[in-house]
């Protein structure tokens, strides 16, 4: 089964969200159908915030050596795109799939001045379609994942605003959804019956367990940043340990 196949069945997996070569070994070692990068997770690995503060060249270094390394089909997570215009944008996506890259999550909202704001949906629906437009011949090599922020920034009609969204964005010719910080099965119901697309939702602490997900209709489950900052937190206890004990006993 291909990435979109496995994107598109109607039988929900987990995508494992990895942050280098050696984060993307171990998914595979443990047996995840595919793999896809978090924004965030890179960007904290290589000292950066999370909107697109590192380079488009950065992130490109690390998904060819996430490529390198792994047989696993990467999703690659291009936050807005990295661009100014579509076809900066459409570019950015041409390179990836000339890479192998087999699916991207691009996502309506930005971060300027330190602050995520979710963009118009009638111009990001028609920024996606242009984008789709400029892919080509390229367009089916690449599943297009569109992430909408309306739960992630809390916003008052978020469920309304979603299917909304998820409607306009099928429009434009998306291939997926991704609604991080959904969790509530009622709103996950909602948005698998008010949109053909495949929804993918990501992990939170209230987050139904993966076979009542299963129930809803949820295609893909992922864990954005939290294996990350699961690991950092491990590492930030283990050198608390070292240096309190004064030993390496808390390695061993």
């Amino acid at each position: 089964m291909d990435f979109y196949q496995l994107s598109t069945h109607d039988h929900l997996y987990v995508l494992a969200n990895v942050w280098d070569a050696n984060s993307a070994k171990t998914a595979e070692l443990e047996g995840y159908p595919a793999i896809g990068t978090s924004s965030a997770a890179i960007a904290h690995s290589l000292g950066y915030e999370d909107g697109e503060t590192m380079t488009f060249d950065e992130l490109l270094f690390v998904v060819r050596r996430i490529l390198a390394c792994s047989t696993l089909p990467l999703n690659v997570d291009i936050e807005s795109g990295y661009g100014e215009s579509t076809d900066q944008i459409s570019g950015n996506i041409r390179t990836l799939i000339s890479m192998g890259v087999k699916g991207i999550n691009i996502e309506d909202s930005k971060v300027l001045a330190g602050e995520r704001k979710i963009e118009n949906m009638v111009d990001f629906q028609q920024k996606l379609r242009d984008v789709i437009k400029l892919l080509g011949s390229q367009r089916r090599e690449v599943f297009i994942n569109v992430r909408t922020d309306t739960f992630l920034l809390g916003l008052d009609n978020a469920k309304e605003e979603t299917l909304e969204r998820a409607q306009h964005y099928a429009n434009a010719g998306a291939d997926g959804l991704f609604v991080p910080f959904i969790s509530k099965p009622e709103d996950i119901k909602a948005a698998v019956d008010a949109c053909a697309l495949p929804l993918n939702v990501m992990c939170t602490p209230t987050l139904p367990e993966f076979g009542a997900l299963q129930q809803l209709g949820v295609n893909r489950v992922s864990m954005g940043n939290y294996a990350h900052s699961f690991s950092q937190e491990a590492l930030r206890r283990v050198f608390s340990e070292i240096r309190d004990s004064q030993s390496f006993i808390p390695l061993f």
